[in-house]
C-alpha cells in the first residue's frame, strides 16, 4: 500500500510539469510526421518500421525525465525523510516505475494514432507490441532511476542526453550498423538499443525471423543488471543521504 502511495505521490509530482510531458511527446511525434514527409527512399524511414523506432527514441526521454524526477527528490532531501520509512529500496524503484507507466501507455497510444492517420494500418498486433514497448520502458525508466541516483539534478540531462544519442545512432533507427560496419557494428551488438527495436518491431510485423536468440539474451543480460545495480545503488545512495 505504501509503495502504490507512493507512486500516486509521484505522478502527481510528474502532471506539476505539464511542459517536460508534452515535450517528451510532441517531439517524437513530430519526428515521425516529418521524416514521412521527406519519402525517403530507406526500409528504415518506412512507417511500419519508423514507428517501432519512434517508440524507442520516446522510451530516451523517459529515462531523462526519471532521473530528473530522482534528482530532485534528492535534492529536497523528500527521500532522507522517507528514508526513515519502512519502505525498502525495491519498493521505491517499483513506485517510481509506476508513477512512469501512465505517461509510457500514453505516448505508445498517440503514437499508433498518429502513424495510423500517416497511413500505417491498424492491426491486432499492435495491442502485444504496447505490453512488450512497456516492459522495454521499464528497462529505461530503471537507467533513468540509476542516473538519478548517482548524480546531481544539473547532471542529469547531460547523461540523459547521451542516452537519447545511443538510443539514435545504435539502434538502427536512422541507419542500419550494416552500413557503417567495423567497430560501430560490434557496438550496436553490444549495446542494447538495437535489440530492444528490434524486440518491438518484431512484435508489431508479427514476424520473428530476424530476433535472434542473441538480441534476447542482450536484452535480458541488460534488464536484470540495471535493476539489480539500480536497487544496490539506490539503496546505497539513501543510506549515505542520510549520513
Amino acid at each position: 500500500m505504501r509503495m502504490i502511495n507512493f507512486a500516486k505521490r509521484n505522478f502527481k509530482e510528474l502532471i506539476r510539469d505539464p511542459i517536460s510531458i508534452i515535450f517528451e511527446i510532441v517531439l517524437p511525434i513530430f519526428l515521425l510526421f516529418i521524416f514521412q514527409q521527406f519519402n525517403i527512399p530507406a526500409e528504415n524511414y518506412k512507417l511500419e518500421n519508423f514507428t517501432p523506432s519512434i517508440i524507442l527514441f520516446g522510451f530516451s526521454f523517459i529515462t531523462l525525465f526519471s532521473a530528473t524526477l530522482i534528482a530532485k527528490d534528492r535534492t529536497s532531501s523528500f527521500l532522507i525523510r522517507l528514508g526513515t520509512s519502512p519502505m525498502k529500496s525495491s519498493d521505491f524503484i517499483l513506485g517510481y516505475i509506476l508513477s512512469l507507466l501512465p505517461i509510457v501507455l500514453i505516448q505508445n497510444l498517440l503514437f499508433f494514432l498518429t502513424a495510423i492517420i500517416l497511413g500505417l494500418k491498424p492491426t491486432i498486433t499492435m495491442i502485444p507490441t504496447i505490453l512488450i514497448s512497456i516492459i522495454i520502458s521499464i528497462f529505461f525508466i530503471s537507467i533513468g532511476i540509476l542516473i538519478g541516483s548517482l548524480v546531481g539534478e544539473k547532471a542529469t540531462g547531460g547523461l540523459g542526453s547521451i542516452i537519447v544519442q545511443l538510443v539514435c545512432f545504435t539502434s538502427g533507427m536512422y541507419f542500419p550498423k550494416e552500413s557503417v560496419g567495423g567497430v560501430f557494428a560490434i557496438i550496436c551488438k553490444i549495446l542494447p538499443f538495437e535489440a530492444c527495436l528490434n524486440i518491438i518491431q518484431s512484435f508489431l510485423h508479427n514476424d520473428f525471423s530476424n530476433l535472434s536468440i542473441i538480441h534476447l539474451l542482450v536484452f535480458i543480460s541488460y534488464f536484470v543488471t540495471i535493476i539489480l545495480i539500480t536497487i544496490v545503488v539506490f539503496k546505497k545512495r539513501m543510506i549515505s543521504d542520510n549520513k
